[in-house]
């Protein structure tokens, strides 16, 4: 695995998380009609699907991964 897909799988993992986090703080921010913390919960969820977004363009142009696809194609034709 190349170093640009782990780091990738990284912030996609990481970015999920965050993603998640901030939809939960955005609604119980609307829940407790608290206009700051929705805000600050949906800021959140951008950040974070923004690094998941960025990690899965990070995997997509590591070079091992194609080359790995490849070669799994090639093997199973064999």
């Amino acid at each position: 695995m190349g170093d640009m897909n782990k780091k990738g799988a990284a912030n996609e993992a990481k970015g999920a998380i965050r993603e998640t986090a901030g939809k939960v703080k955005g609604d119980v921010g609307d829940a407790l009609d608290d206009s700051s913390m929705h805000a600050e919960g949906r800021g959140e969820q951008l950040k974070g699907k923004i690094q998941k977004n960025f990690g899965k363009a990070e995997r997509a142009l590591d070079p091992d991964t194609h080359r790995d696809s490849t070669d799994s194609e090639r093997n199973r034709r064999e």
